[in-house]
């Protein structure tokens, strides 16, 4: 198992140089209301000399698939060959309510998508006639989508995905896999349903990354660090409508129905700091990593057996200043150093 570092936009040149000075394989920048990943691994890139770059993720309703591949095409220019392509499709109400675009049929869309973002890292001129795009659009006579820079370096393309069939999809057309509110228990289910897509492709599971992205805490007090990460887990459960919040299906998912119930019924009411506190303790610390450096490091583990094959610690919900998320960089390399020593031999 590698690690990575799941970067904020403030400061993030200096957060990539701490990561690649710690030991760090990747650095992966997300995108939403505050930033979008693009600029951010452009910025990262000149400033840093060794670790891998990756958009963590890029929002598939934000960018056409041209320009998505034009965009990964650049990144990898200007990082010396480092980038790997995220993709993902967000959810109902970024899509809809933000970029403006349908939520239908999200697996098939992001099917045609990948289809043609492949095509076009190729370097051949694409043409492309499916239910969602079409290109050209202008018809066979217009000129096709072509980058005439691409085809020299294979770039890797990852997919985020949280239910059973887009973790399916992804095993199948990408190249890794992009996972967030994940549990050592749910990750060994995830595995099992990329495999499975894997076979559908005719391919295993070797290279391919399994790349779970996990709020980090370190804190002497456990009980501390669950309430300091309440307050994240409870913006994304409340996140549009309930009964379609892929966050709040995973939480059912992993035995939290009732817990989910009570925390929305509190949410409707318009008392999100109430509801917070409906989000169980239990759940908040199984998917994050909170602690001392050595229980941290015991978590690492139990994650490398579920089959991570990178490792993702996300600095942004610490809600912490900048010196504090160096500080957490340089306690994730510490606990991932124990978490990978080899065992000692028996006496």
């Amino acid at each position: 198992m590698r690690l990575a570092a799941h970067l904020v936009h403030e400061n993030a040149g200096e957060l990539a140089r701490c990561a690649e000075r710690a030991g760090f394989d990747l650095v992966i920048c997300g995108e939403g209301y505050r930033s979008d990943a693009a600029s951010v691994l452009g910025m990262v890139a000149g400033q840093t000399r060794t670790i891998g770059l990756a958009s963590g993720v890029m929002q598939i309703p934000a960018r056409s698939p041209g320009l998505a591949a034009l965009t990964a095409v650049t990144l990898d220019a200007l990082s010396g060959g480092r980038f790997r392509l995220g993709l993902g499709v967000s959810n109902p109400d970024v899509s809809d309510g933000w970029y403006g675009v349908p939520f239908d049929k999200p697996l098939s869309r992001t099917r045609e998508y990948v289809d043609i973002v492949r095509a076009a890292l190729s370097g051949r001129p694409v043409r492309y006639d499916g239910e969602h795009y079409r290109l050209p659009a202008g018809g066979r006579d217009a000129a096709p989508l072509h980058l005439t820079d691409a085809g020299s370096t294979r770039i890797p393309l990852y997919l985020a995905a949280l239910s059973s069939r887009n973790l399916r999809l992804a095993g199948e057309v990408a190249d890794g896999w992009i996972g967030a509110f994940v549990s050592p228990e749910s990750l060994v289910e995830a595995v099992r349903d990329l495999r499975d897509g894997r076979e559908r492709a005719d391919r295993d599971m070797t290279g391919f990354e399994v790349a779970p992205s996990v709020p980090t805490l370190f804190v002497d007090d456990v009980a501390e660090g669950v309430q300091r990460l309440r307050g994240h887990y409870a913006h994304f459960l409340a996140m549009g409508d309930p009964e379609r919040n892929v966050y709040t299906a995973l939480a059912r998912r992993l035995g939290f129905g009732t817990a989910m119930t009570e925390f929305h019924r509190r949410a409707a009411d318009g008392e999100l700091a109430k509801a917070a506190e409906a989000v169980p303790d239990e759940l908040i610390d199984r998917v994050s990593l909170i602690g001392p450096v050595e229980r941290v490091a015991e978590r690492m583990r139990e994650f490398a057996a579920a089959g991570a094959t990178t490792l993702t610690v996300m600095l942004s919900p610490a809600r912490t200043d900048h010196s504090g998320r160096l500080d957490l960089i340089r306690k994730a390399a510490r606990a991932f150093t124990l978490a990978t020593a080899p065992a000692p031999a028996d006496a």
